[in-house]
């Protein structure tokens, strides 16, 4: 690394040409390297190309042009901001500006972020650097396509892009690491949402082997969807577009009116009634459109399956989720909830009664919104933690942790509530507005802490889950137990 004459301006040397960042405090910033082509035009659902060679020094100082075009409903708990442009596939790169005496790489952590693999950003403010930094770890962010452009099937593209381009990022990080003071022997892939369902996913790919040597999943979404569901979607898609449902037929489509053909997001409920609550919950086990696609090629099999054959039974795993994610809903109408029995909203929801009861015997309150609440978030997340976890048989250890620390808005632990302490971040404005105004600094040190200790030495700071259950609870005093994924195992193989 060099750096301009009179100025704070790193320069770095990579496999493309050389990037230009910025220094903030103890950090060398560098914003928006394209690690690939840009994926329109000729390249339209096309593999993604690594980056050809640019000449001279290439700023890097701002952050990319985003593959999300509008935030999911513009509802997002984390600020995502979307930045227009077609040169997409970016990576930012946060690294200490002070490096080890001895020459050594430091530690690295690569984040895929969430948002139902139809959105998120790359540029977010929360998915800031700073704290990995100070603790001597790297953090490279990145950038893949989503929603139709990332994973809509077509008969003669590559399936999966949107996985195609993790890879590529990962392999742009083996590459170049190292002249970013990264040791790529030493990499952490980590995300949340989609973006945990994004490293379980990888954490099970053949084609990712050695990219990597460690996951960390939150609250983790697996897509998983058929091959036959995927087609069924492309079929329908183009029937209603009046184009023919290959890559010719869907590359004549404008980006923006592909973009509004499949709309997305969520309606809010006007009025909501108890009916349309439970209706909305039992459509969440079908809420990811777009996503990962079990292929048989580059996905030979769905995320469980390949746990339970022993994928990535040699990586150490971390893995949780809020023990509230997607509760706030059904919470927040309580009322509505008053006159029905837990086991017969349950049953309306699918359950047959032996399940139903068992489900009812495992929460600890008796109130049907209650029982709403926690069957959503553990059909979404929680029964996914759950499952895994006990699957993993191997030589790698699991740690699993449970997120439980009530937000000062609405007392719960919803979903996207540990990301600004796994970031320590608590300082931007922002949080206040899922967190309250006192979120606990504390609790951040803590949560920060075991996640730059596991990217570090692979160890968070607890005993590995194993028969006996024990789960890392977060919460204003934290300490482990076991049984707190109990309601969610009721779920396994539901």
């Amino acid at each position: 690394m060099t750096t301009d004459a009179g100025a704070q301006y790193p320069i770095v040397e990579t496999t493309a040409g050389a990037v230009r960042g910025f220094r903030r405090g103890d950090s060398d910033v560098f914003l928006g390297i394209p690690y690939a082509e840009v994926p329109f035009g000729e390249r339209r659902f096309l593999a993604p190309e690594p980056r050809a060679r640019w000449s001279g020094v290439r700023d890097a100082l701002e952050y990319g042009p985003t593959p999300q075009r509008k935030a999911l409903a513009e509802v997002t708990a984390i600020p995502e901001p979307s930045i227009p442009g077609e040169d997409i596939l970016s990576v930012n790169v946060f690294t200490p500006s002070a490096r080890p005496a001895d020459g050594s790489g430091l530690p690295v952590l690569v984040y895929i972020h969430g948002g139902g693999y139809v959105a998120g950003s790359p540029a977010s403010p929360w998915y800031d650097g700073a704290a990995f930094n100070r603790d001597g770890v790297v953090l490279v962010v990145i950038s893949y396509r989503l929603g139709f452009e990332g994973f809509g099937w077509l008969p003669d593209a590559p399936a999966n892009r949107g996985i195609l381009d993790w890879i590529l990022a990962l392999e742009w990080v083996r590459d170049n690491i190292g002249t970013f003071g990264g040791d790529p022997a030493q990499v952490t892939i980590a995300g949340q949402s989609a973006g945990g369902g994004a490293v379980m996913t990888l954490l099970t790919l053949p084609g990712a082997r050695g990219l990597f040597s460690r996951v960390a999943a939150l609250s983790p979404a697996p897509a998983d969807i058929t091959l036959a569901v995927a087609e069924l979607a492309t079929t329908t898609l183009a029937e209603r577009l009046g184009i023919e449902g290959d890559r010719a037929g869907f590359a004549s489509v404008p980006e923006a009116e592909l973009l509004n053909a499949i709309g997305g997001g969520f309606s809010p409920l006007e009025r909501p009634t108890a009916e349309s609550l439970i209706a909305a919950s039992r459509g969440m086990g079908g809420l990811i459109t777009f996503g990962p696609v079990v292929d048989g090629d580059l996905v030979p099999a769905p995320i469980g399956e390949s746990v339970r054959a022993g994928a990535g039974a040699d990586i150490p795993l971390l893995i949780g989720s809020t023990r509230d994610e997607f509760s706030g809903l059904a919470l927040g109408h309580r009322s509505l909830f008053d006159s029905w029995e837990p086991e017969e909203l349950l049953r309306q929801l699918g359950l047959d009664a032996a399940t139903a009861a068992a489900y009812v015997g495992s929460l600890n309150g008796d109130h049907a919104a209650e029982a709403l609440g926690q069957y959503t978030t553990d059909l979404v997340f929680r029964r996914h933690t759950r499952a895994w976890a006990d699957a993993r048989r191997g030589p790698a250890p699991t740690w699993v942790y449970d997120f439980a620390w009530p937000s000062g808005i609405g007392g719960i632990s919803g979903h996207c509530l540990d990301v600004p302490f796994v970031f320590d971040v608590l300082a931007h404005p922002h949080v206040a507005t899922i967190a309250g105004a006192d979120a606990p600094q504390s609790l951040a040190d803590t949560v920060h802490g075991a996640y730059a200790a596991f990217i570090r030495d692979g160890l968070p700071g607890w005993q590995a889950y194993d028969e006996a259950g024990a789960v890392m609870v977060w919460d204003a005093q934290p300490h482990v137990e076991t049984g707190t994924y109990d309601s969610a195992q009721v779920l396994v193989g539901s």
